[in-house]
């Protein structure tokens, strides 16, 4: 209850995003190869940010 309005931090909100690019690119991969490689390369941007906040 009381993390109920709590603030995500900005490495919970990357780890998120990366997440959803992942599906979306497992989905993608199934009818378009080019999208999929797309959005797998946008996770990978994202998973560097990821790794240079380092808490």
């Amino acid at each position: 209850m009381f993390g109920l309005f709590k603030k995500k931090s900005e490495k919970e909100k990357l780890q998120e995003k990366y997440k959803s690019l992942l599906e979306e690119a497992f989905i993608l991969s199934k009818t378009n190869r080019s999208a999929s490689d797309v959005k797998t390369a946008e996770a990978a941007e994202i998973l560097t940010k990821i790794e240079q906040i380092k808490d």
